[in-house]
Order: C-alpha cells, then structure tokens, then sequence
C-alpha cells in the first residue's frame, strides 16, 4: 500500500523499519551531531564575541590640531579628553585623506583614497556632496559596518554622515543598523546665510525625516543620549558605535550649559561639549561593566577653520589645504588594560587604517576583490615594541590634484604653476620643522627626486588632474538618476 520502503544512507540517517536497531542508533547519533554540533558552534561563537572588543569612533567636524588639552590648547577646557589621553594612547602624525568632509569621511568608511572610491568631489566638481546630489557611496564598497557587522557586531551611527542623501547611500544601506542624525552639514539648511540655497535641514531616524530645521543648540547633548541608549542596549554583543559630531562647525550651537561659558566664542563652546559629551560615553562604559571590553577613538574628519576659531599650531593653515594644517588630526585611542596608558607615537598613519585594524582586531573579513590602501596598525596602537608605520608613502591631494608626498619625515609639495607643473617645488623636513616654514628643495635634490619618483606609481594608480592623469586603479562613485532632496523649500 505504501509501497516499497527507502533504503538507509550510509550514515544511518534515514529511516527502514526492517532495521529497528540500526535506525535508532541513526537516530541517536543524529541528535548528539545536532546538539553536540551546535554546541560547539555556540561556545565557539561565544569565544570570538568575548574576544571582540566593542569599538567606539568619536569624529569631530573641523576640530583643529590644537584645540584640545591632549594637544597643546590654551583656550579650551577638555577635562575628559585630558583623562582619556591619559588613559590612553595619542598619535601625533595621525592624517586624514582631505581637508574637507565628504572625501575624509570616505576614507575612514572604506579605507581608501575618496579618489579611488570616486568620492573626491561631487558630480559638479564640488568638492563636497550637497542636498540632492546624485553622487554617493556606492553600495558596492565594503565599509567598517558592513566588515563588523558580518563578524557578529551591533552596528549604529549617530550624528552627520555626509555620503550621500538618496535612499542607496544612507547609512542603513551600508551595514549600520541603526541611524539618527543629520545627512550633510549643519549649513546646508535653513539656519545659516545660506538659507535661501538649500530646503530644511532634515535630521533623520533611519531613513525617514523626524524633524526639519532640528534646534542645532541641542544636537550635540541629542547624539549623547542617543549613543549612551545604544551603548545599554548592546552591551551583552560586540558593537560598533560611531559618533559624527556635528560641531564644531560652521555655524556653531551649543546647548545653554555651555553657551557663552568658554574662553574661545562659539568655537569653544562647541568644543568643551564635545568634551562632556565624550566624558559621558566613557562614563557610560564604566557603569555598564564595559569599559575594558571597548575601544575608543577619538579625531577630526580633517584640520581645523582658522576663522571661525580653531587653532592647529603648530601646523601651517587649516581646513580646505594640503599644508600640515589641512590634514594632520588629532587622534587619542582608550582601551584599558589593553593600550597603555599615557602613551604617545609619532609614527606617520591614517584614517584608512581603521578599517584594516579593526578586522584584525574584530576577526573580519576583507574583501581581497576591492583593492584599499589602508594598513593594519594594531601593533602601533597596541604600543608593541619596535613598531614602526606601515606606511613608505603618504600622498596630499586636493579634490583630483596630487599637491604633495610625505615619505619618512619629508614632505615634499608639486608645483601648480604653468610652467613647471607637477615638478617638485617644495621640500620640508617635518621632523625639524613641523610648522613648514623652511623649503630645503635646493640642499636636498636627491631626496626630492627619490619623492618624485615614488610618486608615479600613484599618478598613475590614482591619477593626477594637475597633469590630466588619469588613474587605473579607480572605481566609480555611487550614482543614481532625478535625486530628490529629502526635505522641500
């Protein structure tokens, strides 16, 4: 009636009722495979989790070189960052990719150039993305979420992200699990002289708009609460935390505890609530028994804007250059009993190099078919005896213009001058003079021509629009077609 039974594979997991003995002994063995197996996956998974350290990354909007205790401020009061210093590790030839937003912050997500991820200016030229364009972080790169969050991590942002507006570039579309915040920056909106140019400011909860025109003298103490809720929720999981910060920049708010209340007008105000904000996350650590299971960063996305008050001495200029002031950041990292306290490095690194560490530290996974040019620095930040950076070649670009290369302690700039372009034209030994004061071109030739030379493989990697190069070793940026901004005029 039922017709012929099935024979047994050969592993005893089927089912032949003429073969009651053998099929139980099947039957058991499949259960102890089952939970056995499972088991071992689990304490397996639980081991990595226990190894994986939660990693918090706190970036500053425009914070200069100078403009926190740890590095050398006169005028701001940074009690907290002072104490993390402290406790931890600063780095004082720490660079970022640009000396604007949107390539930095490419450069931090994917751990590349922004030209090689087509992020150094947008669609028009412009060197930073605006409301409504169509260029963004394409979905095809693989960011510092979407590695962590494939080794098991909890995964948020909170605060500007500035990668893109259109529904493909947000955030959740690039491995965070949870936004809040503003998409672009604080003058993009309604609040400044700018307001006739752009429609409200959106501050968005995942990807939809909860308020236009947000009271920016709140933002910051907004982003705290909301890292501190993320932080209680997610503090039996490995997380990854990061914090954008709206400020300092232009134009600064801060909130009626701390408007008014600094040496330095706006600009300081905005950065000792920074420092509070900062003091609460590692005092949230603390209370939820986590504080020796995180990592904590804290940077700028690039050098400090001079005229609405920061300071980057020792460094020559500011925010938009390629001198040391545009691009050299201040960089503290905190993990207790892990990086020892009160240390300090000189050796050269960059913001591509987070993406790279942290998979080392995290044990993920990246992606060998998409070509970075960040590093592993865990041993320098570990502070391991004779580590040294990584890296022979740092090179300086503006938008698609290679400007200059640092190798060692020179740092050499190209000429943008019609007639010699592209030829060497600036020579600095930032050992002895960080603030680049003295061009040494003419007393060390053979230096400058050891930096030309190795500056050719770049150009033709990354190209050079100075010399209309063009780079082979470049992708596109995300594109899509009839943007719509996210809020109307």
């Amino acid at each position: 009636m039922f017709g012929k039974a099935r024979r047994i594979d050969p592993d005893g997991l089927g089912w032949n009722a003429s073969q009651p003995v053998r099929n139980l002994t099947g039957i058991l063995r499949f259960i102890c495979l089952f939970l056995f197996g499972n088991v071992g996956l689990y304490l397996q998974a639980a081991k990595e989790s226990a190894s994986q350290p939660n990693i918090i990354v706190i970036f500053c909007d425009d914070l200069g070189y100078a403009d926190i205790g740890p590095f050398g401020s006169e005028k701001h009061r940074t009690p907290n960052l002072d104490h993390m210093a402290a406790e931890g590790r600063k780095f004082t030839s720490f660079y970022v990719t640009s000396g604007v937003c949107t390539p930095s912050r490419a450069s931090l997500m994917t751990g590349c150039y922004p030209q090689r991820v087509g992020l150094h200016e947008n669609e028009t030229g412009r060197w930073v993305l605006f409301p409504g364009n169509s260029r963004g972080l394409n979905p095809k790169e693989t960011t510092i979420a979407e590695m962590l969050k494939a080794s098991g991590y909890a995964t948020a942002i909170v605060g500007k992200w500035h990668l893109g507006d259109q529904p493909e570039f947000l955030p959740t579309r690039h491995g965070f699990d949870y936004y809040f915040g503003i998409p672009f920056s604080n003058d993009m909106g309604q609040t400044s002289r700018l307001k006739n140019r752009y429609p409200p400011l959106p501050l968005l909860r995942m990807e939809k708009v909860i308020e236009e025109e947000p009271d920016q003298r709140l933002l910051t103490q907004r982003y705290t609460a909301e890292a501190v809720r993320f932080i209680e929720q997610n503090k039996a999981k490995p997380f990854f935390l990061y914090l954008p910060h709206t400020m300092p920049h232009w134009p600064q708010f801060s909130s009626e505890r701390f408007a008014g209340k600094s040496a330095n007008g706006k600009w300081g105000d905005t950065v000792e609530e920074i420092d509070w904000s900062t003091g609460e996350i590692l005092k949230a650590l603390k209370q939820n028994g986590i504080d020796k299971k995180t990592l904590v960063v804290f940077m700028s996305d690039n050098g400090g804007a001079i005229r609405h008050g920061a300071s980057n001495k020792p460094l020559k200029a500011g925010k938009g250059s390629t001198w040391e002031g545009g691009q050299r950041v201040p960089f503290l990292i905190r993990w207790p009993g892990t990086i020892p306290a009160g240390t300090a490095s000189d050796e050269m690194v960059t913001s591509m190099d987070l993406l790279p560490t942290f998979a080392a530290l995290a044990g993920g996974k990246l992606d060998s078919n998409r070509k970075i040019d960040g590093k592993n620095i865990r041993d320098l930040l570990l502070a391991t005896p004779g580590a040294k950076s990584p890296h022979e070649l740092f090179v300086y670009f503006h938008q698609g213009q290679l400007h200059g290369v640092r190798s060692g302690k020179w740092k050499m700039l190209f000429s943008r001058d019609d007639n010699s372009l592209g030829r060497p034209a600036g020579l600095f030994d930032l050992e002895n003079d960080i603030g680049e004061k003295k061009n040494v071109l003419h007393l060390n030739r053979a230096v400058a021509k050891r930096l030309a030379k190795l500056a050719e493989p770049v150009r033709v990697d990354l190209g050079d629009s100075l010399l209309k190069v063009k780079g082979n070793g470049v992708r596109p940026a995300g594109m899509v077609k009839s943007p719509k901004t996210l809020t109307q005029k």
